[in-house]
């Protein structure tokens, strides 16, 4: 499972300046578990931005927002409502939102952070992958992770080692991460994204809490060589 907690109603609001009208998806996986995507979230969600003055053109819950093929199936149910958007809130984590973003040719704002549990939890067979960082970055990079597409998780441009778009780790075969994120940026009409700099990361947040170490579940799973006796 991934835990996810949704980001300040005013961060959200933020990220989708000039945008009147919102599509709003959610997950009812990992995200309705957390509390933070579930249908009654979305609902919820979607009362707050239209107090906000925003027109909400539909919401949709998807069973797994991590399977691209299972988004892009449901997501396609509502194409109308999409297409009259001017962007999507996805209520979920970040894999969910790398998928959305990845069948839909509209901005994918995150509407949630991921929590790091230390380790690593399952992961779906797509190419989408999520470093847990307590701070999701999507709406800067078109809904391509950083951390993750590029080698070296760099967060403000690619470093000096890329050429031709290839990455100098591979070159014959891998794409430069930032390459990617410039493309897709460009078919979004928002490279003006790119002009922002990021904050340095607080790291730390990538560590795992105090207040999920001191679960039950934590400390059974630390507790290594027991074994269930009869």
């Amino acid at each position: 499972m991934i835990v996810s907690e949704q980001k300040p109603l005013e961060e959200i609001l933020q990220m989708m300046e000039g945008e009147g009208k919102i599509f709003v998806v959610g997950c009812n996986g990992c995200a309705e578990s957390s509390g933070t995507g579930g249908k009654a979230q979305v609902a919820e969600m979607k009362e707050l931005l239209e107090k906000e003055g925003k027109k909400v053109t539909g919401t949709v819950s998807v069973d797994f927002l991590c399977d691209k093929g299972l988004v892009k199936s449901r997501l396609a149910r509502r194409a109308s409502q999409i297409g009259e958007s001017d962007a999507l809130l996805v209520m979920t984590c970040g894999i969910g939102v790398q998928s959305t973003a990845a069948v839909v040719a509209k901005p994918a704002h995150p509407a949630c952070n991921t929590i790091s549990l230390g380790g690593s939890r399952g992961e779906w067979r797509g190419s989408e992958r999520c470093r847990e960082c307590g701070d999701c970055l999507l709406d800067h990079t078109g809904g391509l992770c950083p951390l993750t597409v590029c080698t070296k998780g760099l967060i403000n441009g690619p470093c000096g080692g890329a050429k031709d778009g290839k990455c100098e780790f591979q070159p014959q075969t891998r794409d430069c991460g930032w390459q990617l994120i410039y493309e897709r940026l460009r078919k979004l009409g928002r490279l003006d994204r790119m002009r922002t700099i990021i904050e340095p990361k607080d790291y730390s947040k990538m560590d795992v809490s105090e207040e999920i170490r001191s679960t039950t579940r934590w400390a059974l799973e630390q507790r290594e060589g027991e074994t269930v006796k009869k």
